[in-house]
């Protein structure tokens, strides 16, 4: 795909996802929270706060939505690869602050948080390779992602889990693993495709 026609499909994601974020903390100041829909801070406090990544290759670009996060006073932490493929997470500061790493990826250079710091995220935006009408995401198989969602099981985190995705990558169905959860939504340069209900995600059960 052009350059051109990648950042422009990053704009588009930022408008999306930057709208999800200022209606949940819209949300967060009534005292208000409508199932299925992002919301403010856990527990009312503090920024929102977005778990983001550094989009790839073909991926759709996050460099704008990052930029567009920070600039709004978002709270934005981003991955950083452990050598077992887990994820650590420290806070983007900006992108003369981003270093290279393992496998073309970009990450913070700043302080590391820890495995746990996105469970006190309001937002997780999650990268892929497709997602279904069910919310099931197809992802990479390096796994880091599959921790990732299963920490925030296991925390009863109630971040709203969000795909980036191009338009054509919504499926009507993708494989399934025993270990995947699915999403609550998926943004698009289209729009936003939702799927569930957040605290009502379970092991789904094979096609």
């Amino acid at each position: 795909m052009p350059p051109d026609v990648v950042a422009a499909t990053g704009e588009a994601l930022a408008r999306r996802t930057r709208e999800m974020a200022e209606f949940r903390a819209a949300q967060s100041r009534e005292g208000t929270r409508r199932p299925g829909e992002p919301g403010g801070s856990p527990g009312g406090a503090g920024p929102l706060t977005v778990a983001a990544y550094v989009s790839i290759g073909q991926e759709p670009s996050t460099r704008p939505l990052l930029d567009e996060l920070r600039a709004a006073g978002v709270r934005v932490l981003l991955p950083v690869l452990l050598p077992d493929n887990d994820l650590d997470w420290a806070p983007y500061e900006g992108a003369e602050r981003l270093v290279r790493a393992g496998w073309g990826l970009l990450e913070p250079a700043g302080e590391r948080l820890g495995l746990h710091a996105v469970t006190g995220a309001d937002v997780v935006l999650l990268p892929g390779l497709a997602v279904d009408r069910r919310g099931l995401r197809l992802g990479r198989g390096g796994g880091s992602y599959d921790r990732v969602l299963a920490r925030l099981e296991r925390a009863a985190a109630p971040a709203a889990l969000v795909v980036l995705l191009y338009d054509a990558e919504v499926l009507d169905e993708v494989p399934v693993e025993e270990h995947d959860r699915p999403v609550d939504a998926a943004v698009t340069p289209s729009g936003v495709h939702r799927f569930g209900k957040p605290g009502k995600r379970g092991k789904p059960g094979r096609p």
